[in-house]
């Protein structure tokens, strides 16, 4: 939604300039839990509410995130809930977290894989995907049984699929072709 991009920009940035690279990835943490609650439809009700204040808003939020926020993560939560902008906190999260790893080299990868990975073959796959993309990686796992066996890698705006279902698919236009 880029109504939503175009409002957490400002944010995401100026947050990211307060604290320069130092504990960055900390803060993206932070910011990301503090971005889930914010996702919640019913909290976000609440907090549109005229009888509610922002202080209640920020404490529910601190509360359900379950995390310490820094001063300087309080600081950006609680202007954004003073500005009305709790629904652009996960968009801002995102921006930031985009920021963070702009500034480190890192790139977040996703690893959907048929079948539930250990932690050995995770970090063997997060080796190889390194070299593959030419940059370090900060992996996160799911699992889809649909692609039948194999994996799909996303990072970024790139897609690497090996599953089977991608391959079915591939044989499929190839023989109607």
């Amino acid at each position: 939604m880029a109504e939503l991009a175009t409002i957490a920009r400002p944010y995401a940035e100026a947050l990211f300039k307060a604290i320069g690279s130092d504990n960055a990835a900390a803060l993206a943490e932070q910011l990301e839990a503090v971005g889930q609650v914010a996702g919640n439809e019913q909290l976000r009700q609440f907090a549109d509410s005229p009888k509610v204040s922002a202080a209640q808003v920020f404490e529910l939020v601190q509360g359900v995130a379950k995390v310490a926020l820094s001063a300087k993560v309080a600081n950006l939560l609680s202007t954004v809930i003073e500005n009305g902008r709790l629904v652009a906190l996960p968009e801002i999260a995102s921006q930031f977290r985009t920021l963070v790893n702009a500034s480190t080299g890192v790139s977040d990868a996703t690893i959907v894989s048929a079948f539930a990975l250990d932690a050995a073959q995770v970090a063997d796959t997060v080796v190889t995907l390194e070299k593959r993309f030419g940059r370090k990686l900060n992996a996160t796992v799911e699992v889809d049984e649909s692609l039948i066996g194999g994996i799909r890698v996303v990072v970024g705006d790139e897609v690497l699929d090996t599953s089977i279902k991608a391959r079915l698919e591939q044989m499929k236009i190839a023989l109607t072709h």
